[in-house]
């Protein structure tokens, strides 16, 4: 009974927060059905890592010393150790994409790029805000629309915010419906959301669709070095996809490693949500950078498709340009659904499509980018 009473006492009122957080977390993934394999396991585990004394951190013993506990140990082998967990998890992504409509309408390249403004907008209020370089750089990141880049970047840039970042990564993921459609409409007027594309769906032979991921990951190698791990797995899991001869291999990606990852990974990355760790002003500076790094990256886009508007013949309805950030499908079906509710026999959705799985690779391609970059200015 003095043992329960001394944990209750032992309480602080920024583990108190944390319960809250993750009570937060666990209602907004089961009642909301915002990314709940995601955001359930990190409410739990916030948690887990927040009660007094917690053997999920370690376990310590009067006489015997102290040991890793489960979820210190999962994060020092899958996360600080050699970034496995979210290397593994691009797999199970890359056997997921269809690079298909990108491949049909390979202008749709440029959106992917156009939409990572964001990230740099964000490193750049974030230096303004007192950051410093590296952890600007990660909450940047956010701004990829990519949970895994996100942790992947925060832990190689040594960020002290990486629970944050990756609370903000993966909430604004599943805010997407909510804040892309306040952000196209901000830049694009009726008309501009009703212009009509023609679809001419081409067959993408099976040669090409195999090469692709060989020639993209050679490419990224040499354009930004330090993104061949995120590429790479990407990449590989899309050839399991795509070679013809894996499909067991390319459904386990797909679903049981895709699955399996995710779940760890949400519980793992608790271990940096630790009270006296996330309870700071610095995370809602830094959840408020993440919302800017979203609105921008769709700005970006939607504006980078008006301008090319200014010089083509045949009109890009610029909501393309938004959904052009990582966060797939779900930035390719608020297009279309936006497009449909100005009118019912538009149909954009191969076209956001393209757009969407060109920001999957723009993202970690940009993820490597910083990586490289940061080292050297800092020099």
């Amino acid at each position: 009974m003095s043992f329960l009473l001394d944990g209750i006492l032992a309480v602080t009122w920024q583990q108190c927060v944390m319960y809250l957080v993750g009570g937060l977390l666990i209602y907004l993934a089961i009642k909301k059905d915002m990314e709940p394999a995601l955001l359930l396991p990190m409410g739990f585990g916030a948690i887990l890592v927040n009660l007094p004394l917690s053997g999920a951190i370690n376990q310590t013993m009067e006489g015997i010393g102290s040991t890793p506990g489960i979820i210190e140990w999962m994060f020092e082998v899958g996360i600080d150790a050699a970034e496995a967990l979210p290397l593994l998890l691009f797999i199970g992504i890359g056997a997921m994409i269809d690079f298909g409509p990108l491949l049909a309408n390979p202008k749709m390249f440029l959106f992917g790029g156009a939409a990572q403004f964001g990230i740099f907008a964000a490193i750049s209020i974030a230096v303004l805000l007192g950051f410093d370089l590296r952890d600007a750089a990660a909450i940047g990141t956010i701004g990829a629309a990519d949970g895994p880049t996100a942790i992947l970047v925060s832990k190689v840039l040594r960020s002290g915010y990486m629970g944050a970042i990756a609370v903000a990564a993966y909430s604004y993921m599943a805010l997407v419906p909510i804040v892309q459609p306040f952000a196209i409409r901000l830049v694009t007027t009726k008309k501009e959301r009703m212009i009509r594309m023609r679809y001419n769906p081409a067959s993408i032979s099976k040669t090409t669709r195999i090469l692709f991921p060989i020639i993209v990951t050679i490419v990224a190698g040499f354009v930004a070095p330090m993104s061949v791990s995120l590429v790479g797995f990407l990449m590989f899991g899309n050839l399991l996809r795509e070679c013809g001869v894996l499909e067991r291999l390319s459904d386990t990606a797909q679903n049981i490693l895709a699955n399996l990852v995710t779940l760890i990974l949400g519980i793992t990355i608790s271990f940096s949500m630790v009270a006296d760790q996330f309870v700071r002003v610095e995370t809602l500076f830094i959840m408020f950078l993440g919302l800017v790094a979203f609105v921008f990256d769709t700005i970006g886009g939607v504006l980078f498709a008006k301008l090319l508007n200014l010089f083509l013949k045949e009109k890009i309805n610029p909501m393309i340009g938004g959904a052009g950030i990582s966060a797939f499908p779900m930035s390719a079906r608020v297009v279309q659904k936006m497009a449909l509710k100005e009118d019912p026999t538009n149909h954009l959705l191969m076209h956001a499509i393209g757009a969407n799985v060109s920001g999957q690779i723009a993202s970690v391609l940009a993820g490597g980018m910083i990586l490289y970059l940061v080292p050297q200015l800092i020099k």
